[in-house]
């Protein structure tokens, strides 16, 4: 599918040169204007028209961009999308019309991240990916299972439930082609981004009480994803997970302050244990030592 004829500077790859795809989401749209303010040329891979025009409308510099209309589940698409792109930003956020995930959305997710990984070993100039995850990836895990003995949680976990479930096998399946071909990937496990369209039908939400009680519920905000994705693209020494997140919802005010701001006239669809007793704190079991010490020296350069 063509590209949308757009002002764009240059034609040949560079280090500068990247791609982001799902770019109409709310990770990729603000990843494109940071990326724009840094310098790079970015090819804005957008799932629909409507997107595309908001992607006209909100970028300032159209100079340094170029949008095309792909489809995740279109090997050919994302091919196209990719030329002379150094590296990709990858995200997937299910279609308007289906939010909700189920095994359909598991099996759509999985395809997706499999063609996106074998359109990257194909593209030469591609040199590093960015793919993003959850932390629901790691997290949901069955108490029942045996393996869930460990008490922390960290970038070695798996999860084995739904929606972290569908990420989990996206994310495993993206592992598995890039050691394959030989593509250098990262992923940034993300925390519940918390967006002015952030509802209580959000998937990561369905697990909220269970990760509450475990210690684990975390939130990260854009401005902070952001930076953590254009952090370990540029530095040479990031390698394999990244847990991603700025806060921790473990003690009742932070639960009631979210739930106030998904739920605003009714706090008591929340579970008991997190409306009762003032100070009750749960103890963290997560942790994002490895990301924060890669970026202790990254400048974001962006508001």
């Amino acid at each position: 599918m063509a590209p949308a004829a757009l002002e764009f500077d240059g034609s040949s790859s560079s280090p500068k040169r990247v791609c982001v795809m799902d770019a109409g989401g709310s990770l990729g749209s603000a990843l494109v204007r940071r990326l724009l303010q840094r310098g790079y040329f970015v090819h804005a891979a957008i799932h629909s028209h409507d997107e595309m025009q908001s992607m006209e409308e909100t970028v300032g510099d159209k100079k340094k961009l170029r949008v095309f209309h792909t489809d995740p589940l279109d090997y050919h698409s994302i091919v196209e999308a990719l030329q002379g792109c150094y590296g990709l930003f990858y995200s997937f956020e299910p279609p308007s019309d289906q939010p909700s995930y189920d095994e359909l959305m598991t099996e759509m997710e999985v395809r997706a991240a499999h063609n996106v990984l074998e359109a990257c070993a194909q593209t030469d100039t591609i040199d590093k990916v960015v793919f993003t995850s959850s932390a629901t990836a790691l997290i949901w895990r069955d108490p029942s299972d045996s393996t869930s003995s460990s008490p922390d949680f960290d970038e070695r976990n798996w999860s084995n439930l739904w929606h972290g479930l569908s990420k989990t096998l996206a994310e495993k399946t993206a592992w598995a082609l890039a050691m394959d071909r030989g593509v250098s990937m990262v992923s940034i496990n993300a925390g519940l981004l918390l967006s002015p369209d952030l509802t209580i039908t959000h998937p990561y939400l369905k697990g909220a009480a269970e990760m509450y009680e475990d210690g684990v519920f975390v939130t990260v905000d854009l401005k902070f994803l952001v930076d953590s994705h254009i952090c370990v693209f540029e530095q040479v020494s990031a390698y394999g997970r990244y847990l991603c997140f700025n806060h921790v919802i473990n003690c009742n005010k932070d639960a009631v302050k979210l739930a106030h701001i998904l739920l605003p006239p009714d706090v008591s669809s929340l579970p008991p244990s997190m409306t009762v007793g003032e100070s009750r704190m749960v103890p963290q079991r997560i942790s994002n030592k490895k990301l924060n010490k890669l970026m202790v020296d990254f400048e974001s350069g962006g508001q």
